[in-house]
C-alpha cells in the first residue's frame, strides 16, 4: 500500500510538471471539457431553478386548494362546451359551505367565491392600469397564507355589509403611496372610492407570468355593487383539510358541486376542478426538453473534449517514449506508467471542470442580477456532478494512450528517436 502511494505521488508530480511545462497546450486541450461542464451546469441550474420557482409559485396558490372553474388547466378538446357553461354565483359557494358543515367527515374545509377582473386604481394624479382585482368573502384569509406589510384583511362584518374597503398588493401600494402609509387612505377602483385597510407583503410572481403584488382585494358584496359577478370571471376556491388526500377531496367536491349545480345522474359535469398537478403536468415536458437539449450539447462538447485530450495524450506518449523506456529500464512497473498518463489526463479534465464551474457560477450571478425574477438556482449538487463528469472524461479519454504507454517495450522505447 505504501509503495502504491509513493508511486501515485510520484506520478502526480510528473503530471503536474508536464502540465506546467505545456500550459497553453493544456488550456486548449481542456477547452472542450470547460464547454461541456458549463453546459451541464447551466442545464442543471435551469432545471433546478424551474423546480424551485414552480414550487414557490404553487405555494402562493396554496397546495391544498381546489379551483372550481369553467375551463380546465390544460388542453381543451371542446372550447364552446366549456365557454357555454353557466357562471358561478356567490350563493353556490354558500350552499357548498352548508354541505361541508353538514358532513362531519368531510375532507373539505371551506369554499370561497371569487370574482376577478382587471381594474384601474387611482389616487389623485397617480394611476395604475391593469390591477388584478378580486372580490372575495372574509374566509379568503383561510386560503391565502400571505403575510401583511401593513394593516389587516377585512372581517366578516365588513364583508357581509358590503363596505368599500380593500387590501392592496405590495407593488400597487408602493406605486401609489411611495413615501407614506396607505392605511385609511381612499383609492378609486374604476371610479369608485375604497378605503385601504391593509397591504400584503411582497409575494413575487407566478412562473414569471403573473405578479401576486399587482392586485387589490375587496369584499365580494362590494364587488357586486359595481361589477358583474355572473360573467366568465368567477370561480369557487375550496380548501382541503388534508393535502395528502387531495384526490379524495376532489372526488367529494365533484359530488357536492353536482348537487349545488342541480345536475342529474348521467349528466356531464358543467364545471372543472383544477389543482396544482395540472401545472406540473404541463411543466414536465418543458423540463424534459431542456434536459434533452442540455444532454445533447453536453455530450457533444465532452466528446470533442475527450477526443482532444486523447489526442494530446497520444502526442505526449510519443514525445516521451524514450523517457518511458528509461523509467522501465530502471524498474518502473506498467501500472506506474499507466497511472502517470491517466493522472495527467484526469488533471487536465479537473482543471477544465473547475474553470467550467467558475464560468457557470459567474453566468449564474449575471443572470440573477440582470433578471432577478428569472428562475435559476445554483445547487451544490452540480459541483459534485461536474467533478465526477470531469474525472470520468479524463479516465475514458486517457486510458487508451496510457495503456499503450504502459505496454511499450523498454528496448524499443530507448531506441526511439
Amino acid at each position: 500500500m505504501r509503495r502504491f502511494l509513493n508511486e501515485f505521488l510520484e506520478c502526480f508530480r510528473i503530471a503536474e510538471a508536464q502540465i506546467r511545462a505545456n500550459k497553453l497546450r493544456s488550456v486548449l486541450t481542456a477547452l472542450g471539457v470547460i464547454i461541456g461542464i458549463v453546459a451541464v451546469t447551466l442545464m442543471g441550474t435551469a432545471i433546478r431553478g424551474i423546480d424551485v420557482g414552480f414550487q414557490s409559485s404553487l405555494a402562493m396558490l396554496g397546495d391544498d386548494v381546489l379551483y372550481v372553474q369553467r375551463f380546465p388547466w390544460g388542453p381543451v378538446d371542446d372550447f364552446w362546451n366549456y365557454l357555454n357553461r353557466p357562471a358561478y354565483r356567490p350563493e353556490q359557494a354558500e350552499r357548498l359551505n352548508r354541505l361541508i358543515v353538514n358532513s362531519p367527515n368531510s375532507l373539505l374545509e371551506v369554499a370561497v367565491p371569487v370574482a376577478q377582473r382587471s381594474t384601474t386604481v387611482k389616487i389623485g394624479d397617480a394611476k395604475l392600469n391593469g390591477v388584478f382585482t378580486l372580490g372575495v368573502t372574509a374566509d379568503y384569509v383561510r386560503l391565502n397564507a400571505a403575510e401583511y406589510e401593513d394593516g389587516r384583511f377585512f372581517n366578516e362584518a365588513e364583508a357581509n355589509s358590503g363596505r368599500e374597503v380593500c387590501v392592496l398588493g405590495y407593488d400597487v401600494a408602493q406605486a401609489l403611496f411611495p413615501n407614506r402609509s396607505p392605511l385609511d387612505e381612499s383609492v378609486m377602483l374604476n371610479g369608485h372610492p375604497f378605503t385601504v385597510i391593509g397591504v400584503y407583503a411582497k409575494q413575487g410572481e407566478f412562473l414569471g407570468l403573473f405578479s401576486f403584488d399587482n392586485l387589490a382585494v375587496i369584499p365580494i358584496t362590494a364587488y357586486a355593487k359595481y361589477f358583474s359577478v355572473r360573467d366568465q370571471n368567477t370561480e369557487i376556491r375550496v380548501k382541503a383539510r388534508d393535502k395528502t388526500r387531495l384526490a379524495e377531496a376532489k372526488e367529494e367536491l365533484t359530488g357536492a358541486m353536482r348537487l349545488v349545480r342541480g345536475q342529474i345522474l348521467g349528466e356531464r359535469d358543467n364545471f372543472s376542478i383544477n389543482e396544482q398537478q395540472a401545472f406540473k403536468a404541463q411543466l414536465d415536458p418543458i423540463k424534459q426538453g431542456i434536459a434533452l437539449a442540455g444532454l445533447f450539447i453536453t455530450g457533444l462538447a465532452l466528446f470533442v473534449g475527450a477526443i482532444g485530450i486523447m489526442n494530446i495524450t497520444f502526442v505526449s506518449v510519443k514525445e516521451r517514449t524514450k523517457e518511458i523506456g528509461t523509467r522501465k529500464a530502471l524498474g518502473a512497473r506498467r501500472r506506474s506508467i499507466l497511472m502517470q498518463f491517466l493522472i495527467e489526463a484526469v488533471s487536465i479534465c479537473l482543471i477544465g471542470g473547475v474553470v467550467g464551474m467558475i464560468v457557470s457560477f459567474l453566468l449564474f450571478l449575471g443572470i440573477r442580477s440582470s433578471a432577478p425574477n428569472f428562475p435559476v438556482e445554483f445547487s451544490p449538487d452540480l459541483v459534485v456532478v461536474s467533478v465526477l463528469v470531469s474525472v470520468l472524461t479524463g479516465i475514458v479519454s486517457g486510458f487508451a494512450p496510457a495503456w499503450g504507454a504502459s505496454r511499450l517495450d523498454p528496448v524499443v522505447a530507448l531506441r526511439y528517436e
